[in-house]
């Protein structure tokens, strides 16, 4: 059996970006294991000692050096944590230092600067898409279509709320769904809702195979869940999509991230944060 490595994610605010680069650096060595944790709001000396013994104590545990990703502003903070003696990649001091170098002065270190409210408009322009995103789920609200960035259809569970809601809060993108159901797909045609909104869609489909799995935690041994169904459906659907000729994304193998990233790239939605 594969040891498995403690991994920290330490910030003095929320840890989004400790674990957003940690996570992808780790997922480069697929055949290793690592237990995750997260330490977010370490805005102090004392809290940095008091991670700094948890990780210790976690590489103590278990024998293996601990990997340590830290966004800490404040220095001294970032010496009590670097003095755990763990592999400690202190990503703001490693790009910081790089910069001084370039730019000819210090940093003004400010917590949380990053995820923080910032720009207000900005900030409200993503609690809106958020609130819009909730009211136009599920093929709700579809009187709010007129003004929204982009409308995702597929089958149930194929990934669609997640994606918009992800496109709201990342990326302040005014996102709707809208479940395509057994009888759109007997009917063989857009539902009316869409029709007027063609420009604006955009269809996810799944593998049967994989669609089949996530349908299973839902419903087990459902005829819902059932790989025959899962088969029909996404083969109506494509049949559906190719014959109205709407792009189409295939959730497969793509995380909500991924999804997400790729229809603003594919629509040139303006990243709005």
């Amino acid at each position: 059996m594969t040891p498995v490595r403690p991994v920290f994610f330490v910030s003095d605010h929320t840890g989004i970006t400790a674990e957003i680069i940690g996570k992808s650096l780790l997922s480069q060595f697929p055949d290793e294991a690592f237990a995750t944790s997260s330490l977010p709001f370490v805005d102090n000396l004392e809290k940095a000692n008091i991670a700094a013994q948890q990780i210790r104590e976690a590489w103590k545990n278990t024998s293996l050096k601990p990997f340590v990703y830290s966004t800490l502003t404040d220095p001294g903070a970032r010496a009590a944590l670097a003095a755990c003696g763990a592999l400690v990649m202190d990503i703001y001091g490693h790009f910081l230092g790089m910069m001084v170098g370039e730019i000819g002065y210090p940093p003004e270190p400010l917590r949380g600067r990053f995820h923080g409210m910032g720009d207000q408009s900005d900030y409200y322009l993503r609690i809106n898409a958020v609130n819009f995103a909730l009211a136009a789920d599920d093929g709700l609200s579809i009187e709010k279509y007129e003004r929204a960035d982009v409308i995702l259809v597929g089958v149930s569970r194929s990934g669609k709320t997640p994606t918009c809601l992800y496109l709201a809060m990342q990326y302040g993108v005014r996102a709707a769904n809208y479940p395509i159901t057994e009888e759109d797909l007997e009917h063989g045609r857009l539902p009316a809702a869409l029709a007027a909104h063609r420009d604006r869609l955009v269809g996810l489909t799944i593998a049967p195979e994989r669609l089949r799995q996530i349908r299973q935690e839902r419903r087990p041994d459902s005829p819902y869940a059932s790989l025959a169904q899962c088969q029909y459906e996404v083969r109506q659907l494509i049949a559906l999509l190719r014959r109205e000729c709407i792009r189409t994304l295939d959730s497969t193998h793509m995380s909500i991230e991924e999804i997400a990233a790729s229809l603003v790239h594919d629509l040139g939605l303006a990243r709005r944060r």
